[in-house]
């Protein structure tokens, strides 16, 4: 994959896509934090701060979520001060926030694009277009760093969520009408073969 068209995949999902935002809401950046923790394993859509203690149940692995969510609400007023952190390294000291949450959270609160969250649509979007072969999440967003400029990165997760969830969906991908089939590695190898 040419950076030219690792650009070109993104240029053209961002037409695709012009009101791809996060879909986590939160009003404050710890709610944000809950929110992310939340999420994992379970569809966006169902995560709203108001109602935790209702959803958590169904969000899957609500007993360790549970636990994180206590104690990373610890860790941000013991360690913190009760603000949460807006760096790489501190986040990664909290319960429950791993690489890719902290990515969203540095993102969606403070505006931070370091880097890029990397999920289960964009893990995919990546494997199949050829943007990245490895199936880590960090080593996949080593390589769509070194394929994208840095005023790219903060609109990179959105986009591959949209696109995974209208057309690269996982069980029944809309192959015909993908807007980046040209530049798909899959597409084109079960065109051509």
């Amino acid at each position: 994959m040419t950076k030219q068209n690792a650009k070109k995949i993104i240029d053209i999902l961002r037409q695709t896509y012009p009101d791809a935002t996060c879909s986590l809401d939160f009003t404050t950046p710890f709610e944000m934090v809950v929110a992310v923790m939340l999420s994992a394993q379970c569809t966006d859509e169902r995560i709203d701060i108001k109602k935790l203690e209702k959803i958590i149940h169904p969000c899957g692995f609500y007993k360790n979520k549970a636990k994180n969510i206590k104690l990373c609400a610890q860790q941000i007023l013991d360690k913190y001060n009760g603000v949460v952190p807006d760096n790489m390294n501190d986040l990664l000291t909290l319960a429950g926030v791993g690489r890719k949450s902290a990515n969203v959270i540095l993102l969606e609160v403070y505006g931070i694009a370091n880097g890029i969250a990397v999920d289960t649509h964009a893990k995919r979007i990546s494997n199949l277009t050829g943007l990245s072969k490895e199936k880590d999440p960090e080593k996949i967003e080593k390589d769509l760093l070194k394929l994208l400029p840095k005023d790219y990165l903060s609109s990179v997760n959105h986009l591959f969520v949209w696109h995974g969830r209208n057309t690269c969906i996982a069980r029944k991908p809309k192959c015909e009408s993908c807007t980046i089939k040209n530049y798909c590695e899959s597409y084109n190898k079960t065109r051509h073969s």
